[in-house]
């Protein structure tokens, strides 16, 4: 489940086949499966997403997404493998992808509610609903959206979320800079919303 720059497939694909995105800065190893998904769908998931920090790939605000705000968040649901989501999530965290990741035993036991995997950014895993029977996992930041000081996305970032939103919703590119004006305002730097 992706409600950032994963949301575009050109970004998946460079976690599951390797590579690196248009304007970050950062190569990808992929992932022990390359396969590309099965299907993908539009979504709207609760919550909200905001943006915080400064990416080491893409500098500027990273998004996160709090499960516990108010929404909704448009997202794409992409059907991957769990192996295929711990990879994608350990690239995510800045690690290699490894077959003996816990993360995929968690998931394969069936996660209800949140799981922490370390402290840091992307390491809190969230089971966000089903969609045709299956779970549908997201991570994020271990804390909520009031919790830290929020901060731009780069433009390199935040047309990479547009070009997704562009593909599994549809949406117009008027409809884009109103959504991101919305959850990530350029104006105030670095305030708590």
């Amino acid at each position: 489940m992706s409600y950032g720059s994963n949301m575009a497939r050109e970004r998946l694909t460079c976690y599951l086949a390797g590579g690196r995105p248009p304007g970050a800065r950062r190569h990808y190893a992929g992932a022990r499966d390359s396969s590309p998904p099965r299907e993908d769908r539009a979504v709207h998931l609760p919550g909200r997403i905001w943006f915080s920090g400064e990416s080491s790939v893409w500098s500027g605000g990273t998004a996160f997404y709090d499960h516990d705000a108010v929404g909704p968040t448009p997202a794409r649901a992409y059907r991957i493998t769990a192996g295929q989501l711990v990879d994608v999530a350990a690239q995510e965290m800045h690690r290699t992808p490894a077959h003996d990741d816990p993360l995929e035993a968690v998931l394969l036991e069936g996660l209800h509610g949140r799981h922490a995997a370390g402290p840091g950014r992307y390491e809190t895993l969230v089971a966000v609903g089903r969609l045709d029977g299956l779970p549908m996992f997201t991570f994020t930041a271990p804390h909520g959206h009031t919790d830290v000081p929020h901060a731009p996305p780069s433009a390199a970032y935040a047309a990479m979320i547009g070009a997704g939103l562009r593909e599994a919703h549809g949406w117009s590119d008027a409809e884009v800079a109103t959504y991101l004006s919305r959850v990530a305002p350029r104006d105030g730097a670095a305030r708590r919303r």
